[in-house]
C-alpha cells in the first residue's frame, strides 16, 4: 500500500481501499481531511487556558456527567454525545466574546483577562474534553449502582467519590504510559475523533476554502446541513421515543401473531434474534456507537460475528436444547433458576452471609442458567477474544509494539533529562514529563487501596496490584484495536474469572477488580483518544494533562450526586417496572455476571453438570483462528482476507446483551449504506456531509432525550397517555420473553 510521504499516513491501515480505481480518495488522508483535519495551520499564539474555557468546560462537565449518569440506568440509553457540548458550547464561547469585556484582572501573582479575544476551536476543544468525562464516569456508575441496588452494600459517599476518582486515574496513568505507542503513531488515527474534529472546524469555519473545492454534491454549507438534520432529528425522535414507541420497537411479524413464539424469537427484538433489524429510532441503531464513524471493513466482521454466531450457533443451540437453554428466553440480561424464573440472588448470598455464597442454600434452591446469546456471547466468545486478542497482536503488530517499546528508554530519558526544550514530536509542543503520570499513578494506587481496605467490600490491597497489572497487560492492545476500528473489545470475563479464582465466593471483591482491572481500561481508552484529538488540534500535552485532572474532579461529584439522587427518587428503578425504562439494563447484567463469577465461582459454575465447562474450549478456537488468517493476508495480499479482524469477529458483539440483534443489525445496515455504497457512489457528498450527519443525530437524539424525559416522563405527563402504538409491541412473547419449551410438569427443568 502506497503511503503519503507528507503526512505519514499508511492510506489503507484504517479505512482500507474498497474500489481499487479509486485509491487516492480513499485514503487515511482524504478521510482526515474530510473530518477537518490538517486543513489549517497552527496559530500557537491563540489563549488556550482562558477563563471562558474554564467556565464553560466545567459547567458542561458537571452537567453532562450527571446526565449521563442519569441516563445508564435506562433502555434503551441515551448518551449526552460530544455533539452535544460542542453544539451548545459555540454560540455560550461566542456570547462570552461579544458581551464580556475585555478587562485583565490581577489575582495575587496570576493575571488573566475575562475576554482574551475570538472563541476559538483549542478552546472548544477542551471544553469538550472536559465534558467528555462524562462518558467514563457513567462506567463507575453501573458498578455502583450494582452494589447498591442488587447486592444491597450502601458503602456511601465517601467510598463512591474516592473509587470513582481512583479508577479515573488509573485510566488516566495507562493512557499517559502507553501514550508513545497508541497515540504518537500517525497510522492510528482513532476514527472515533473525527465527528469531533469535523463539527469544530464546520463552526470555526476554518475549512471554508477546502470544501470550497467539493464539487459535484450539495450546494449547502456543511453548518447549514447540520442545523437542518439536527431540527428534523429533534422533531423525529419525538414519535420513536414519546409519542409512537412502537416505532422503536419495529417488529412487526410479533404485533401480527403476538403469541406464537417461534416468529416473536425469530423477528423479535427485546428477547427474540432480531432476524428483521428494523427500527426508525436512531438510539437504537447508534446503540453500539454511531454507525457513520465504523469503517466498513469493521463492521463487516462484526456483522458476520452476529450472523454466524447468534443466527446461526446460537440458534442451533437453543433448539437444540443445549444447557438447558429451550427453557429460557433466546436472549435475556438476566439469569434464571432452574424454575425459568429470574435467579434470586438474596437466597444464596446476602448482607446476612456476608456477601459469600451459602452453599447448602444454594445447592438447595437451584444452579444458574443462562439464556444461550448471554452463555454464547458473553462467556464463550469473551473466553476466545482474549486468547485471540494475544496471538493477533503477536503476529500482526509485533512489529509496531516493538517498535514502540524501542520508542519508550528514550523517551524516558528525555524526560528525566535536563533538556526543557523535550517536544512532543508530532506537535511540536513540550510534553508531559513522565514524573507526572508516575506521580498521578502512585496517587491512584493510594486512594484505591485505601478506598477496598477502609470500607471493607472484600478486595485487598493484593487484588488492586493484580487488578492493575492485568489492566497494564491487556491495554495496549485493546488500544491499538479502537484506534483503528473504534470498536472496545471485553476482557470483563478474565478479570471475572481471575478474581473468582482468587476471591472465592466474594462477590464485592469480584466487581471491583473488575471495575479496576477492566473498567480502568476502556477509561484508558477514552482519555488516549482525547489525547489524540489534542494532538490534531495541536493543543499542548500539557495543558490536556491539567484540564483532564480537572474534569476527572467535577465529573467524579457530579456522577456520584446524580446516581445517588436517582437511586432514592426514580420510581422503581433498577425494576421492571422502573417509570421510562430505567431498570438499570447494564447494571443488571454486571450484577448476574458478578453473581455467576464471585458469589457462585469458576469452581461451582465449571462442575455443576449443565455443561458450560465445554465453553472453555472456546479459549483454543481464540488462539487457533488468527494464525491461518495471517497466512492467508500474507499468500494473498489483495484478497478479502486483508479485512478479516478475527478479535472483531469473536468480540465484536460485546453489547450483547442488552444490545440485541436488531441494534446491531440496524448499525450495520446504516453503517454499510454511509461508509460503503454513498462513500462509492457520491464521494463527494459523502466527504463532505458524513461527519456533520453523525455530529447533527447524535446531538439531537441526546438533547432531546433529556427533554422529553423531564418535561413529560418525570414530570408525570405521560401517566395518562397510552394507544396503540404504545403497547402493541408489549403485547407479545418477545416482551414477555416467551420460552420455546415448556417448564416440566415437576415445576422444574435440568439436574
Amino acid at each position: 500500500m502506497a503511503t503519503d510521504t507528507k503526512d505519514g499516513l499508511d492510506k489503507a491501515t484504517v479505512y482500507p481501499v474498497e474500489d481499487t480505481d479509486r485509491t487516492e480518495v480513499d485514503s487515511q488522508t482524504d478521510v482526515l481531511r474530510a473530518a477537518g483535519i490538517g486543513i489549517h495551520e497552527d496559530d500557537p499564539t491563540e489563549p488556550i487556558l482562558t477563563l471562558r474555557m474554564w467556565v464553560l468546560g466545567i459547567g458542561f462537565c458537571i452537567v453532562a456527567s450527571g446526565l449521563n449518569t442519569l441516563y445508564t440506568l435506562r433502555k434503551p440509553s441515551i448518551t449526552i454525545s460530544s455533539s452535544v457540548t460542542l453544539l451548545l458550547a459555540y454560540p455560550l464561547g461566542k456570547l462570552w466574546e461579544k458581551t464580556i469585556p475585555s478587562w485583565n484582572v490581577n489575582i495575587g501573582v496570576s493575571r488573566f483577562n475575562l475576554n482574551p479575544g475570538p472563541f476559538n476551536q483549542k478552546e472548544h476543544v477542551l471544553v469538550y474534553i472536559m465534558s467528555n468525562l462524562s462518558i467514563y464516569v457513567r462506567l463507575g456508575a453501573d458498578v455502583l449502582t450494582e452494589q447498591q441496588m442488587f447486592y444491597g452494600y450502601k458503602a456511601g459517599w465517601g467510598f463512591q467519590i474516592l473509587i470513582t476518582l481512583g479508577t479515573f486515574l488509573v485510566g488516566f496513568c495507562l493512557a499517559g504510559f502507553f501514550r508513545s505507542v497508541v497515540v504518537a503513531p500517525k497510522e492510528l488515527i482513532w476514527p472515533g475523533v473525527l465527528s469531533t474534529t469535523s463539527l469544530t472546524t464546520t463552526l470555526h469555519n476554518l475549512a471554508q476554502g477546502d470544501l470550497q473545492g467539493v464539487k459535484d454534491t450539495w450546494r449547502m454549507s456543511r453548518y447549514a446541513f447540520f442545523s437542518l438534520a439536527f431540527c428534523i432529528s429533534f422533531c423525529w425522535y419525538w414519535l420513536p421515543d414519546f409519542i409512537f414507541p412502537a416505532l422503536s420497537y419495529f417488529t412487526f411479524p410479533c404485533w401480527i401473531n403476538p403469541k406464537s413464539t417461534v416468529v416473536n424469537q425469530l423477528f423479535g427484538m427485546e428477547s427474540g434474534m432480531g432476524l428483521l433489524p428494523i427500527t426508525f429510532d436512531w438510539s437504537q441503531i447508534s446503540y453500539v456507537g454511531s454507525p457513520l464513524l465504523i469503517p466498513s471493513w469493521a463492521i463487516i466482521n462484526v456483522f458476520s460475528s452476529l450472523v454466524f454466531w447468534i443466527w446461526i450457533v446460537a440458534v442451533a443451540c437453543y433448539y437444540r436444547n443445549v444447557w438447558y437453554t429451550g427453557y429460557l428466553p433466546f436472549q435475556s440480561s438476566s439469569v434464571y433458576d432452574n424454575t425459568g424464573a429470574t435467579y434470586k440472588a438474596s437466597k444464596v448470598v446476602n448482607k446476612a452471609t456476608g456477601y459469600k455464597l451459602d452453599i447448602e442454600k444454594y445447592k438447595a434452591y437451584s444452579p444458574v442458567y443462562m439464556p444461550v446469546t448471554y452463555a454464547l456471547n458473553m462467556f464463550g466468545l469473551s473466553f476466545a477474544t482474549l486468547s485471540s486478542l494475544l496471538v493477533w497482536v503477536i503476529l500482526e503488530n509485533r512489529h509496531d509494539i516493538a517498535a514502540g517499546a524501542l520508542r519508550v528508554p528514550q523517551v524516558v530519558r528525555s524526560y528525566f533529562s535536563q533538556d526543557k526544550k523535550h517536544t512532543d514530536t508530532n506537535s511540536g509542543h513540550r510534553d508531559v514529563p513522565f514524573l507526572w503520570y508516575l506521580g498521578a499513578a502512585v496517587l491512584a494506587l493510594f486512594i484505591c487501596i485505601f478506598s477496598v481496605e477502609y470500607w471493607n467490600v472484600e478486595l485487598r490491597w493484593y487484588g488492586v496490584l493484580l487488578a492493575c497489572a492485568v489492566a497494564m497487560v491487556f491495554y495496549g492492545p485493546l488500544a491499538i484495536v479502537y484506534a483503528t476500528s473504534n470498536l472496545k473489545i471485553n476482557i470483563d470475563i478474565f478479570c471475572r474469572i481471575v478474581a473468582g479464582f482468587v476471591f472465592e465466593g466474594k462477590v464485592l471483591a469480584n466487581i471491583w477488580f473488575f471495575d479496576i482491572g477492566y473498567i480502568t481500561t476502556i477509561k484508558g481508552l477514552y482519555f488516549a483518544e482525547d489525547m489524540k484529538l489534542c494532538d490534531y488540534c495541536k493543543i499542548p500535552p500539557r495543558k490536556v494533562f491539567i484540564v483532564q485532572c480537572v474534569g476527572m474532579i467535577f465529573g467524579t461529584l457530579s456522577s456520584v450526586a446524580v446516581l445517588n439522587w436517582s437511586l432514592g427518587n426514580i420510581s422503581g428503578v433498577c425494576t421492571s417496572s422502573a417509570v421510562n425504562g430505567f431498570s438499570c439494563p447494564f447494571s443488571r447484567t454486571k450484577f448476574n455476571t458478578s453473581l455467576i463469577w464471585g458469589a457462585i465461582g469458576p469452581r461451582h459454575y465449571f462442575t455443576n453438570g449443565i455443561g458450560y465447562s465445554s465453553l472453555l474450549y472456546f479459549f483454543i478456537i481464540g488462539a487457533v483462528l488468527p494464525i491461518p488468517v495471517y497466512f492467508l493476508k500474507r499468500r494473498y495480499p489483495n484478497s478479502l482476507w486483508r479485512r478479516v479482524h478475527i478479535p472483531l469477529f469473536l468480540g465484536g458483539l460485546n453489547y450483547l446483551p442488552p444490545a440485541t440483534g436488531t441494534s446491531y443489525g440496524s448499525w450495520a445496515v446504516v453503517g454499510l449504506t454511509f461508509g460503503y455504497i454513498l462513500r462509492r457512489r457520491v464521494y463527494q457528498w459523502w466527504y463532505k456531509y458524513n461527519f456533520v450527519l453523525s455530529s447533527a443525530l447524535d446531538s439531537s437524539v441526546s438533547i432531546a432525550g433529556v427533554v422529553i424525559f423531564f418535561a413529560i416522563y418525570f414530570s408525570g405527563a405521560s401517566k395518562h397517555f397510552s394507544w396503540w402504538g404504545t403497547e402493541v409491541y408489549k403485547n407479545t412473547c418477545d416482551y414477555e420473553g416467551c420460552s420455546y419449551l415448556s417448564v416440566p410438569e415437576g415445576g422444574k427443568f435440568g439436574i
